[in-house]
């Protein structure tokens, strides 16, 4: 029988989620201050009596915040894309097919992420520089690929290793070729783990910076994680315009989130037990 929980773990619960979630709504908070709130004796209070939305009209006007949104989703999304299609390839490789070395091809492939992005800016930097594709997409797509590649090729093996090899075994007595059993048989089954990672991948090209900044130097092809860095003015820095648009860019993530939370559990979990 399992046991009831008692109100202690509610309280403790509550005030958890509330310690999580406490930075974003102190910036939704922020978001909807007007100047004279945001600095002064009720810059600390938790929310305001003279409510408006002048900051996120402002983000939308005054900036070409609608162009980093754009960029930050072909970004993320192209990304996405080629690196699960790669990482599918390579972690069915590595799962399903027997070969020498594959224990030492995935512990190369894990420790390449590893690297921190401080150490890999330079040499990456300078080889786009010469190929021509700072101030590109592709530019930022290719090193992208080379943080969430290794990490999502560990991941989908785990996946790949947990489908009974039974199944693989009837799809050759049928005919089916190599690329016939991946494609109709294999695939399908790994949907909650390829999932689970494109949406990891995702995040983490939304997300990231340190190459943003540096590669694309251009206000054409600046993501929004850079172009929020750099709403700050020669003499102040606008914290309104900046709240309201880190909720911008927050909210659309939690809402994928939330809307699909149960396949990201099924995809995270799905892997972890071996039946």
């Amino acid at each position: 029988m399992q046991k009831k929980a008692g109100p202690w773990f509610y309280v403790f619960l509550v005030g958890f989620v509330f310690v999580v979630m406490f930075p974003f709504l102190w910036m939704l908070a922020s978001s909807i201050k007007p100047m004279t709130e945001l600095f002064g004796g009720r810059a600390f209070t938790p929310y305001t009596t003279n409510p408006t939305f002048k900051n996120y009209v402002s983000v939308f006007f005054d900036y070409p915040f609608l162009r980093y949104l754009w960029n930050s989703t072909v970004i993320a999304t192209i990304t996405t894309i080629y690196t699960i299609l790669v990482a599918s390839f390579a972690a069915y490789a590595i799962a399903r097919l027997n070969f020498k070395g594959k224990a030492i091809i995935l512990g190369i492939v894990l420790s390449v992420s590893m690297f921190p992005q401080i150490a890999t800016i330079s040499p990456i930097y300078i080889i786009l520089k010469n190929l021509g594709l700072t101030n590109s997409y592709l530019g930022l797509i290719i090193p992208y690929t080379t943080i969430t590649l290794p990490l999502s090729i560990w991941i989908l093996v785990t996946f790949f290793r947990k489908i009974p090899f039974d199944l693989e075994e009837a799809a050759k007595i049928d005919g089916a070729s190599l690329m016939q059993t991946y494609w109709k048989v294999i695939l399908p089954l790994a949907v909650p783990g390829i999932f689970t990672t494109a949406i990891l991948v995702f995040i983490a090209a939304w997300n990231e910076f340190l190459f943003a900044l540096t590669i694309n130097t251009s206000n054409a092809y600046k993501t929004v994680p850079v172009g929020i860095a750099l709403f700050q003015g020669q003499f102040t820095i606008p914290w309104g315009e900046i709240s309201a648009a880190t909720v911008v860019v927050t909210v659309p993530l939690v809402i994928m989130v939330l809307i699909f939370q149960r396949r990201i559990v099924s995809g995270l979990t799905s892997g972890s037990v071996k039946e």
